[in-house]
């Protein structure tokens, strides 16, 4: 999770998200360069008082400052169009869970199981156990398995919600009324932290989410628990 003073991302945990960290390095390069010619320029020009007649109008120049930009931005948008693909992609999950915004709290149904289904809310200060942090935690979390992919159907019982987990590469809104899916296939064994990211009243900033990544026979056992708790 994002401690103080950082500035950059968070590590990625799922391979659209390290896509979306290499196409961040990517675009920020390509601004980092322009910004560099840019100023080379503003100070040549500022700094200098030789002008040259060939430059004040050329029509090479011109072909050159049409031409170039029009390169940038195919090479910015091949690799965003991809990872946008990527991200829509979601091929044969194997597991589905249909994560439901209340004001304000999250609930969960692992709709591959029967009666395997709870809600998560955020816990207080006072039960705070040594170790776990202030507001990200939760009661209860949504526990996958690594290393599959996972669809998630994302909907709101009330208001506008958004769930976003940063180092899975995941954010989707929350419409009352309306089902929006997601994937998302944990690389790593893990906890991730997330919370709702759309403005929805008093408590909007008390509904984490916490993501629990462990491997298959883990999660089986979790979800033997959960059948016979049920």
């Amino acid at each position: 999770m994002a401690h103080p003073t950082q500035l950059g991302f968070q590590d990625a945990a799922s391979p659209v998200m390290e896509e979306l960290l290499h196409f961040h390095d990517h675009a920020l390069m390509i601004v980092f360069l322009i910004s560099t010619l840019v100023l080379y320029i503003i100070v040549a020009m500022v700094s200098t008082k030789l002008t040259n007649k060939y430059i004040l109008d050329s029509q090479e120049i011109e072909i050159v400052w049409t031409v170039l930009p029009a390169v940038i931005l195919v090479l910015i948008a091949l690799p965003s169009g991809s990872i946008l693909c990527l991200m829509d992609e979601i091929n044969d999950p194997h597991l589905t869970i249909k994560a439901m915004g209340h004001q304000w709290y999250w609930s969960y149904e692992y709709t591959d199981y029967e009666n395997v289904g709870f809600d998560s809310y955020m816990i207080p200060t006072q039960d705070l156990n040594p170790g776990q942090f202030r507001i990200p935690e939760a009661d209860h979390r949504m526990v996958v398995h690594m290393e599959s992919p996972i669809r998630v159907d994302v909907s709101a019982e009330d208001v506008l919600h958004s769930g976003a987990v940063p180092s899975l590469g995941v954010k989707m809104d929350a419409v009352p009324g309306r089902l929006n899916q997601t994937a998302f296939i944990a690389s790593r064994p893990g906890v991730f932290y997330g919370q709702c990211s759309e403005i929805c009243g008093a408590n909007h900033s008390f509904m984490p989410i916490v993501v629990e990544a462990v491997p298959l026979e883990h999660f089986e056992n979790w979800s033997s628990l959960m059948l016979e708790d049920a």
